[in-house]
């Protein structure tokens, strides 16, 4: 997988974290972003992905929570909880990315985004998830 894509992962990730932390959306906050008040421009794979996770986040919570073990979806770090947004959400809705590349990027977005034991985490919950893939209701 390209380092491009990588990099747009982590800015979706970016956006998620930052929608969840102001209680407002992954649009708004990238429309925020556009009109200059932000860093490095948001490309339009950044913002199909945090869209795409915006728009099913309840579901994918639902998700997280029931395969999560041990760990409610509000004890998780903030960070985690949005990457494992984002790898839910390509591995079960964007048929474009093969299920082994969803869970590999979001357990290597883990590794730089967030502490040391959460790329294990991320790999175990989302491997899961594969697992039961055919049965989960997309």
């Amino acid at each position: 997988m390209s380092s491009a894509r990588r990099k747009a992962r982590k800015r979706a990730v970016e956006v998620l974290y930052e929608a969840e932390l102001r209680s407002t959306t992954a649009p708004q906050v990238i429309e925020r972003r556009r009109r200059g008040e932000s860093e490095p421009p948001i490309n339009e794979f950044t913002e199909r992905l945090a869209t795409a996770v915006d728009e099913r986040r309840a579901r994918i919570d639902e998700l997280i929570e029931e395969y999560a073990i041990g760990w409610t979806l509000e004890r998780m770090p903030t960070v985690d909880r949005n990457i494992l947004r984002m790898g839910a959400y390509e591995l079960l809705w964007d048929s474009d990315i093969p299920d082994k590349v969803a869970i590999a990027e979001a357990v290597a977005v883990a590794k730089d985004l967030s502490t040391e034991e959460s790329p294990t985490f991320v790999n175990g919950l989302l491997s899961r998830l594969m697992e039961n893939k055919a049965t989960l209701a997309l």
